[in-house]
């Protein structure tokens, strides 16, 4: 899978993966084929606390796109078909700015899709995107899956940020159902303000970012497309977070040299109370992060290198290896050298 280096490389919550095949078991078809071209192995879908590599995710949404010839996983009683996303793509370069540019984003989303609607809200103190059924799939009886409107989301935002050549940030996401076991992936994916059980889903930006103009022409869109989704996924997360922050910094050093908590809000300029409690309100603590980064520089290590285990357990900062086997089975769900076997072995 193509990808940019100096995209960081995170992992996803193998729940993502076992909706992403749900549309191809859904017609009858053994999904094995397309885990173990994407990368993923079968084992590890017993394990609701494993994760795969975000490259290892967008390769399976490549996948399943091409064997379904949909490139929305089957959630919409009209395939999405191969090809939509990147017309999708040139269309939107032709706009003159942002606010032009989702209005064709929604109009061409109207014409692919039968189920669900993509409704541009630009007229209040925050602009937003929002998602409905429509009239044809309510009359139906058809209700939108939640990760139908987690890619619609993902899609959408991503191909903003794209298009102006720069992150959005988004004020706050509302969803139209109950809170998912998965919320917690959501602070990544969309905003640190996580609404549920709404009327709508939604996502709100500052309305200044409308007249931004679109900066993105043909041979950008060429070079998109060669790493979506992967692009999509990662390139534009939020950077100015704290949580962002703290993670960067320690992305920077050997976790052997990890700072303590005092010591990393000092280098912030910020006094311990307000970091604890900036990270608090983001849903995170200092250590949840550690332990997050260790689990995704832990899974690219099992699954890039031939490092031996013990010599990844001390990269990572453990004292002897096996409170690492302890701490990744706690992680993933299976032990170190199991996880390592189910990936060369492809499930």
């Amino acid at each position: 899978m193509p990808r940019t280096d100096s995209i960081e490389k995170d992992s996803v919550s193998i729940s993502f993966v076992v909706e992403a095949i749900a549309g191809v078991r859904a017609r009858g078809r053994d999904p094995a084929g397309l885990l173990d071209q994407a990368g993923i192995p079968v084992a590890l879908l017993g394990s609701a606390q494993s994760r795969v590599a975000a490259e290892r995710f967008s390769a399976l949404w490549l996948a399943v796109a091409a064997a379904l010839d949909d490139e929305f996983f089957g959630l919409d009683a009209r395939r999405m078909k191969v090809g939509s996303f990147a017309t999708l793509c040139h269309l939107m370069i032709g706009a003159r700015t942002l606010r032009d540019a989702l209005k064709r984003a929604a109009r061409l989303f109207g014409i692919v899709l039968d189920d669900t609607e993509v409704v541009p809200d630009f007229g209040g103190a925050a602009a937003a995107l929002a998602l409905q059924p429509t009239a044809r799939a309510r009359a139906a009886g058809r209700e939108l899956k939640p990760f139908a409107h987690e890619t619609l989301l993902i899609m959408l935002h991503g191909l903003a940020c794209w298009i102006i050549g720069r992150r959005i940030p988004l004020s706050q996401a509302q969803f139209a159902y109950p809170r998912p076991a998965r919320w917690r992936e959501y602070t990544v994916m969309y905003a640190q303000r996580l609404v549920f059980d709404c009327p709508m889903t939604r996502i709100e930006f500052d309305p200044q970012f409308l007249d931004a103009p679109v900066v993105q022409d043909e041979a950008s869109a060429r070079e998109f497309l060669r790493e979506a989704p992967y692009t999509i996924v990662l390139k534009y997360k939020d950077t100015n977070s704290l949580t962002a922050q703290v993670r960067q910094y320690l992305r920077d050093a050997a976790p052997q040299d990890w700072p303590g908590f005092d010591a990393l809000a000092q280098t912030l300029e910020l006094s311990p109370s307000v970091l604890r409690r900036g990270l608090e309100r983001e849903g995170t603590t200092f250590r949840a992060i550690k332990d997050d980064l260790r689990r995704d520089l832990a899974i690219g290590h099992l699954t890039d290198t031939d490092l031996p285990i013990p010599e990844i357990a001390a990269e990572l900062g453990f004292a002897e290896p096996s409170a690492f086997h302890r701490a990744f089975k706690q992680w993933t769900g299976v032990r170190p050298g199991e996880y390592r076997r189910s990936q060369a072995g492809g499930g």
